[in-house]
């Protein structure tokens, strides 16, 4: 019977009405549809969902509860394992991950996890009374005390969870607000801020104590930590936030941002608010985008709601090849993001007082697949194009923020600068110090952050007890 009812569509605003605003693009369902939605889940004895997602949440159990209506079960059985569902409902790539091993997606169209798990999480926030810990068993306190440098999803898993252990957490967060890629990379179209914030809120209530303005690195060190502040362990979830650049002519032109500015001005400093927040981005009448990710989709579309006429996707490979999610790719052609595809700029133009005017591309080719999987691009000899262009965002990628691996004396490090840890534990080459996340993998998904930094809460605690029974 499951598999003929068909997958439930999730509700959008129109999108003439908003690529002209900063409200949610998927309204959610309502709950209607999430009960006619879980009751597709044939409620497996061997979920393979499961093993698809990365922090291990039981979702027959919570789609379970929703068959019953029983909401408060569900918020229960969702949040034993995930800290941020409201989050993850929203942004989790759930079609590569745990939708791709559901058992209807064989001959048909997988049950929509991800938008009962976002329904389920957002049906706990309107409650007046929140249900965040439904466990109401104190929990028993360890004398031990656990720094947690970065206060993004890898960061705010190992917090959470170590917290939940009974540790003493202390959380230290460079930027002013915690929250990480979530509140300064990922659009209020996408993920809305006030969500982000309740789920940290949630996650300070379990006695996380959140330490902003803190820049490890420059106002204290991981040594410092462990030996002078008496912390037992520490864990490093500081991301990939330096921005990557093409080191190409004219690339120092005005109106040239790397993505990571862009997105962190429009949305962590609200530029979109302007001029109620004074922290303005100018938006020229043509944008481009180099780039096909989901940060180069978000860049694109939030160009147009910022007022640009025209709003390009520049890549230099075919549409096939682009990483971004289906979803983000299908948003932004609906919005009206236009698509210059196997082009790549080689050189920027910019006028008398240094403004950018223009670019030069190069267009290209495929090629055999390279190391990703993807076609590689080739170069046609002689073919480029010139293009008036007056802003452009860069979106090619992120490094290691070096701020902490820098001043960690005995930090091991791959020839990128990302920490080198134990694919398991996190556990890096100095005892005591664990690693999870973007800093470890490159830039990933922040599921991916959220399910090491799970994983380094656990080894933390195993090495910690260890620690304990010793003395």
């Amino acid at each position: 019977m499951a598999a003929k009812i068909d997958r439930t569509p999730m509700p959008t605003q129109e999108p003439e009405i908003r690529k002209t605003n900063f409200y949610e693009v998927a309204l959610g369902y309502t709950p209607e549809m999430a009960a006619l939605e879980a009751s597709r889940c044939l409620d497996c004895k061997n979920p393979k969902c499961v093993q698809g997602c990365p922090v291990e949440v039981n979702i027959p159990g919570f789609i379970r509860a929703i068959n019953e209506n029983d909401m408060t079960k569900a918020v229960e059985v969702l949040k034993q394992k995930n800290n941020l569902p409201a989050v993850c409902g929203r942004v989790c790539p759930q079609e590569t991950q745990c939708e791709a091993q559901c058992v209807l997606g064989i001959k048909g169209k997988p049950v929509a996890i991800g938008r009962l798990e976002r329904f389920t999480a957002d049906w706990e926030m309107a409650q007046e009374k929140a249900q965040s810990n439904t466990d109401e068993t104190p929990i028993s306190k360890i004398d031990q005390k656990v720094a947690v440098i970065g206060g993004g999803p890898a960061g705010l898993t190992a917090a959470a969870d170590l917290a939940k252990m009974g540790y003493a957490v202390t959380l230290f967060e460079a930027l002013h607000t915690p929250g990480g890629v979530l509140m300064y990379g990922i659009p209020e179209f996408r993920l809305p801020k006030a969500v982000v914030q309740k789920e940290i809120d949630s996650i300070r209530a379990l006695g996380v104590d959140i330490e902003v303005n803190s820049v490890v690195g420059k106002l204290i060190t991981v040594d410092e930590l462990l030996n002078e502040e008496g912390f037992d362990a520490v864990f490093i979830g500081t991301g990939a936030g330096l921005p990557h650049f093409m080191n190409i002519p004219g690339e120092n032109a005005n109106g040239i941002y790397s993505a990571n500015e862009f997105l962190t001005r429009i949305n962590l400093m609200k530029a979109y608010d302007y001029p109620h927040h004074r922290t303005p981005v100018k938006i020229g009448k043509r944008v481009a985008v180099i780039g096909a990710g989901n940060v180069a989709m978000d860049a694109a579309r939030t160009a147009l709601r910022l007022g640009a006429e025209e709003s390009f996707i520049v890549y230099r490979r075919s549409a096939e090849e682009m990483p971004a999610r289906h979803e983000e790719i299908e948003h932004a052609e609906e919005e009206g993001v236009q698509f210059l595809l196997l082009h790549s700029p080689i050189a920027y133009h910019a006028d008398e007082s240094g403004q950018l005017i223009g670019m030069t591309l190069q267009k290209f080719e495929l090629g055999e697949p390279d190391a990703s999987g993807r076609r590689r691009p080739v170069a046609i000899k002689g073919a480029t194009i010139d293009m008036d262009i007056d802003t452009v965002v860069v979106a090619i990628g992120q490094g290691p923020n070096p701020l902490v691996t820098k001043t960690t004396t005995g930090l091991d490090l791959t020839q990128k600068g990302n920490i080198m840890a134990d694919s398991e534990s996190g556990a890096t080459s100095i005892e005591g110090v664990f690693a999870g996340g973007d800093i470890v993998t490159g830039a990933a998904t922040v599921i991916l952050a959220m399910g090491a930094g799970k994983k380094s809460a656990r080894a933390i605690d195993a090495y910690l007890t260890e620690k304990r029974n010793k003395n």
